[in-house]
């Protein structure tokens, strides 16, 4: 995973340095260092033997590296495994208590900010809901969220904070009519630095990327990642959006908007031209619901505590799926990707719900000529942007990029 910015250093020094730069011992050793900590994520756990034959270094060197990292408290010792001749392997799996980091997660609705741990966890976390973001609003739930957070956490704890990671939508003001918000209300974002504000508000590292990218490399990360180098992603939020993962990698594009899915044509249910957003995205279930005199308000309380809004989402479901599957057509006509992975910040069964009636659409289309991928639900779920934002300061000081990662592999 790739960071868009970063603006600020943590207070506590990381045992793992930066790479940038020219090359000597010291890069190398760090490089050598993050690239044993992937593997080991990677994996799950590992043992020398088994890190020493993944990533091509001497086993003097792993044998040195793994001391280290275990001094410095990042990779915890298991019980031996004994076989039948030698010496017995000792597995070595990631400290889940070695890092922390905050992962911020603006959206259209509501706001999350989260503590995740150094394996993906999210330990702890704080929600806001509001009929659409401004921009001291967002900043006031940031810090106040970083600051609850803090508050649970021990001072040992506190020191092993790597930053900062927001995943915000980009270019908000183009939504204003979709969130209801007065005329003119949003246009603040053309011109605002949310991440420098949060620089200076701060001690730790702040780093920014797009939501829906966020989101898509949590995927990468944490999800479907080692089983499909090459996937589209799409994430239904209150507005969808989604990424494009060629070679284990994200794939961002000549201006740095590939895979922003969201204005892809598609017929509605009508057959009307439209945009995906129009349809596929959960602002045009709050739409449904007001129509028929339902409290839409459930829908950004908690996403993984809908309530049964009866007909209104039986009818966003299909209409959802008859649209992610002409998308789908679409994206692998272009490129023959293996998965196409659905997400959103709605609970499992919901998810699970539009994946199979995906399927169904897509049977229902032509396919000449198409090489229909698999298509799949996510395995992060609802706070993907949120561990998405959150990963991108573990992998600023501490892993290896996802695309280095198995080019080492290869």
């Amino acid at each position: 995973m790739t960071t868009d910015q970063n603006s600020s250093e943590g207070a506590s020094t990381p045992p793992i340095v930066g790479l940038a730069g020219g090359s000597n011992q010291v890069r190398v050793r760090a490089y050598n260092e993050r690239l044993v900590l992937s593997l080991v994520r990677l994996h799950g756990s590992l043992s020398k033997a088994e890190i020493t034959r993944l990533s091509g270094l001497s086993a003097q060197t792993v044998s040195v590296i793994m001391r280290s990292l275990e001094k410095d408290g990042l990779l915890l010792r298991g019980e031996p495994v004994r076989g039948k001749v030698g010496q017995p392997s000792v597995p070595m799996r990631l400290n889940p208590d070695a890092v922390y980091s905050f992962g911020v997660k603006i959206g259209r609705r509501s706001a999350d900010v989260v503590l995740m741990d150094f394996v993906g966890t999210i330990r702890a976390q704080v929600r806001r809901t509001y009929a659409y973001p401004q921009p001291q609003q967002i900043i006031e739930i940031i810090l106040s969220g970083i600051q609850a957070l803090e508050a649970q956490m021990s001072e040992e704890q506190l020191a092993r904070i790597a930053g900062v990671g927001i995943a915000a939508p980009f270019e908000l003001w183009n939504w204003a009519e979709e969130v209801g918000a007065p005329p003119g209300a949003m246009d603040v974002w053309r011109n605002f630095d949310l991440q420098g504000e949060i620089v200076e508000r701060v001690r730790h590292a702040v780093y920014l990327q797009n939501d829906a990218t966020s989101a898509c490399g949590a995927e990468l990360v944490f999800g479907v990642g080692p089983s499909y180098p090459d996937f589209v992603y799409f994430f239904i939020g209150s507005f969808i959006g989604g990424g494009i993962v060629l070679n284990s990698s994200i794939f961002y594009g000549r201006t740095g908007t590939a895979g922003a899915l969201a204005p892809l044509p598609v017929r509605g249910p009508n057959g009307e031209n439209r945009q995906l957003l129009d349809i596929a995205s959960i602002f045009v279930l709050e739409r449904l619901l007001k129509e028929r005199g339902i409290d839409p308000e459930p829908l950004w309380y908690s996403a993984d505590e809908w309530i049964d809004f009866g007909d209104p989402l039986e009818v966003w479901i299909r209409d959802t799926a008859d649209a992610l599957a002409q998308a789908i057509v679409a994206t692998v006509s272009v490129i023959d990707f293996g998965a196409a992975v659905i997400d959103g910040g709605f609970p499992p069964e919901i998810r699970k719900r539009i994946v199979a009636a995906t399927i169904q659409s897509v049977a229902k289309l032509d396919l000449q000529g198409v090489i229909i991928p698999d298509i799949i639900e996510g395995a992060v779920g609802a706070q993907a942007r949120a561990i998405g934002g959150a990963s991108l300061p573990i992998f600023a000081r501490y892993l290896t990029d996802q695309s280095v990662l198995f080019k080492e592999l290869s």
